[in-house]
């Protein structure tokens, strides 16, 4: 069942972040990810949820996801990010009908 790593990014260093956006999407590829959300416009509709820049990626598993958060490959970049950017993470497992 597919799993989504969902994320609220508060950019606090714009060069720094943008060496960590270069620099994922390939470690992301590599461990069966995909972007379906990349931080674009949005339109809050009910509520007061605090959305920055929020990011969505597809992983097919919730095993797939949390092998790209704790892989060697991605430790620098998670790095990277941590210090460039103040940030809420999640993994969710998708749904399927039954």
């Amino acid at each position: 069942m597919p799993a989504y790593l969902i994320a609220n990014i508060e950019v606090t260093d714009r060069a720094a972040f943008e060496r960590y956006r270069a620099a994922v999407p390939a470690v992301i590829a590599a461990h069966g990810g995909r972007y379906l959300v990349r931080g674009g416009e949005y339109r809050p509709l009910e509520g007061s949820l605090p959305l920055k820049r929020l990011v969505i990626l597809e992983f097919p598993s919730m095993e797939a996801a949390q092998g790209f958060y704790d892989s060697p490959d991605y430790a620098p970049l998670l790095k990277l990010r941590l210090d460039s950017t103040a940030s809420d993470v999640v993994i969710v497992e998708g749904y399927a009908p039954a």
